[in-house]
């Protein structure tokens, strides 16, 4: 009995750990209005960590036998969609990254078509894919504040990942995929620390560090697209 109720709270504070992304999506909402960049990066990259790991801790504990009458994996959507999408959609234009007449619709294309993109019954595959680009809108408003592109710039890179939603590639899932998983969870690690690194000295970073880290994200694209043609010839 004792072992019974150990893994029943073990399974509700999985529960609770993915939840707590919901007020972090409110204190960086409320940071983002107030002009306070880092502290909303610091509260997105928590809600990352947590998106992160809740899987697999879900996983471990058993949280679907243990506690079947609620879907962890219909709360995550949900908190990750505050997180995800429109916490970086309202730093889209609050914060002057994209030409300030066109911020409002580019924002309101992103959180469009992620709502289609956690719609789909596809969304994540059997398989451990992600179906269309998977809404990292978070790692998106970070690069294009931290390496100050210009915002016409950043407004044509976001509205072509946000129609990179309806393109049904299929994108690495890290923890998941099983091809190259060690690989590419070990260098999400490294690239995880150098983002951290970054937004330690957001203001000073130089920003030959903040483009080499973009390394990473050019290799999960390539993994994809990658596995995504192997899968179709095969």
């Amino acid at each position: 009995m004792g072992r019974r109720r150990l893994r029943v709270a073990a399974a509700w504070g999985v529960h609770l750990l993915t939840a707590s992304g919901a007020p972090a999506a409110v204190l960086a909402l409320r940071a983002i209005h107030r002009g306070e960049v880092r502290t909303a990066f610091w509260l997105m990259a928590y809600t990352l960590v947590v998106d992160a790991v809740d899987g697999t801790l879900a996983r471990a504990v058993g949280v679907r036998t243990v506690l079947p009458g609620v879907d962890g994996s219909r709360l995550d959507d949900v908190v990750d969609y505050a997180t995800y999408v429109i916490v970086p959609a309202l730093f889209l234009v609050e914060i002057p990254v994209l030409p300030r007449t066109v911020a409002p619709w580019v924002a309101a294309l992103v959180t469009v078509a992620s709502a289609y993109g956690f719609a789909q019954t596809q969304a994540k595959t059997a398989d451990h894919f992600f179906t269309g680009f998977p809404s990292y809108w978070n790692v998106v408003v970070f690069y294009a504040y931290a390496l100050g592109w210009p915002p016409a710039v950043n407004a044509a890179i976001v509205t072509a990942l946000a129609l990179a939603v309806f393109v049904p590639l299929r994108y690495v899932y890290p923890s998941r995929t099983p091809t190259l998983r060690g690989l590419t969870v070990g260098l999400g690690l490294l690239w995880g620390a150098v983002l951290l690194w970054v937004l330690l000295h957001l203001e000073t970073a130089p920003r030959a560090v903040v483009t080499a880290s973009l390394a990473y994200p050019a290799y999960y694209f390539a993994l994809s697209i990658v596995l995504d043609v192997r899968a179709r010839l095969s």
